[in-house]
């Protein structure tokens, strides 16, 4: 099989930019499809919702909203096995989450000089729409990763929207994580009009103020084009990551832990940065063997990767390594070096980074607790990883007594003077004391 392999230092600037740039979900293509039927959820609320669950989703759609019986009979069905993986993983993301709420100050003041104090207060948003994708199957692990930290912030409308099933219904495992995660207020519409719904509301959906979740470039495009009514959260693109590893990396696990993110789709980008070439070549004489062993399509998907925006980067050092590593900014980065926790601190721009051979990415997206919705396409250059914090608001809050007041307002007005704005010198110079 061909496997893109690349001396970086002997790569031209063509292909290293399309190497950084990757498969970044072209929303603009799909935009002028996507505005009508926002327009249309926002004329006919639930009727287009239903008619667009139909046409995309092959599901008649009676009730939009997800009813108490529905769950009930989600987690008669749902096998114990599953129920118990999710609720030993939901139990890590909670305790994770509750730690970081812990440390969060929701009320702080400092006096800045004698008489004038300064300071912040933190409090939930009212309202969130979480957006849970369906592709060939379903996604609890999505779900929990997003209710979680919304629960815990103290978030006290929650609406949760996923594509139906074929049936008209919803899947038993996102019913089952739902309810556990304390949310019971699910939505059956999935895609942009799903998005549409949130942010206008219709007759079953609610308004909200914030939507968060990965979807498709039609659920980003919704995001992007509805942006002056909905704040449309962190953005979300095909998945990716570098393996950054040396000698130490044990060659079949680094194969392995590349495949781990390729399967997401042939617009994923899985790449191995390594300055070890015994270890490179290694890799690029025998990936092609295990991927042949995957089952069809993601045999498929990961052969479309290893030869496109995935592939193996050879650099000079282990310095370059790093260099290449915050440019691209990947959505996780996985180090598998002898000076992992060392080379932390050299590290700037990842979503997540995991640290070792024995905390490959399949763990990190399920059941360490850390969040697996993070910033994709090389937003992790400014966004972070899902956290409590996109859950709450900052305000801030300040205070002068009549000392204070009279200390500082001569500087101030010196100031406003400058600035040409008399009615604020006005409010100074003229204040009753």
């Amino acid at each position: 099989m061909s496997v893109a392999f690349y001396r970086w230092s002997e790569t031209d600037e063509a292909t290293k930019a399309r190497i950084i740039k990757r498969a970044q979900a072209d929303i603009e293509s799909v935009s002028e499809a996507v505005r009508p039927i926002i327009e249309d959820v926002q004329k006919r609320g639930d009727e287009a919702l239903r008619e667009y669950a139909k046409k995309y989703e092959k599901a008649n759609v009676r009730d939009i909203r997800v009813c108490t019986q529905e769950f009930d009979v989600a987690e008669q069905l749902l096998d114990e096995r599953i129920k118990g993986a999710i609720t030993r993983c939901v139990r890590n993301v909670r305790r994770f989450h509750e730690e970081q709420m812990r440390r969060v100050e929701t009320h702080w003041m400092i006096e800045v000089e004698p008489g004038v104090w300064a300071g912040e207060q933190v409090t939930p948003l009212d309202s969130v729409g979480l957006y849970v994708p369906r592709g060939k199957g379903a996604f609890p692990s999505a779900l929990y990763m997003l209710a979680v930290p919304a629960v815990i912030a103290g978030v006290k409308q929650i609406a949760i929207v996923t594509p139906p099933t074929p049936e008209g219904g919803c899947d038993a495992a996102t019913l089952f994580t739902a309810r556990l995660c304390g949310v019971e207020n699910v939505y059956k519409c999935g895609g942009a009009q799903a998005i549409a719904a949130l942010a206008y509301g219709t007759e079953s959906v609610p308004k909200v103020c914030k939507v968060l979740g990965p979807g498709s470039p039609y659920v980003a495009a919704a995001k992007s084009l509805l942006s002056h009514v909905i704040d449309p959260g962190m953005p979300a693109g095909p998945s990716e990551s570098i393996i950054l590893a040396d000698e130490s990396a044990d060659p079949d696990n680094t194969i392995l832990d590349i495949l781990n993110e390729a399967e997401h789709g042939e617009d994923s980008a899985a790449l191995l940065v390594t300055h070890d070439e015994k270890l490179a070549l290694y890799v690029r004489d025998h990936i092609g063997r295990v991927i042949d062993s995957l089952p069809s399509p993601h045999r498929e998907i990961c052969h479309h990767v290893m030869a496109g925006y995935g592939g193996i980067i050879l650099t000079d050092s282990q310095d370059d390594s790093v260099a290449f590593s915050n440019l691209y900014a990947p959505e996780h980065l996985h180090l598998k070096v002898k000076n992992g926790q060392e080379l932390l601190p050299k590290l700037k721009n990842a979503g997540e980074i995991l640290v070792g051979e024995y905390t490959p990415s399949s763990l990190g997206n399920y059941g360490i607790g850390v969040n697996h919705v993070l910033p994709t396409g090389g937003w992790a250059r400014s966004y972070s990883c899902t956290s409590v914090w996109d859950f709450l608001k900052r305000t801030s809050i300040s205070e002068c007594d009549q000392d204070g007041f009279v200390s500082l307002r001569d500087d101030v007005a010196i100031l406003t003077e400058y600035e040409n704005f008399p009615a604020h010198g006005e409010v100074l110079k003229r204040r009753k004391l």
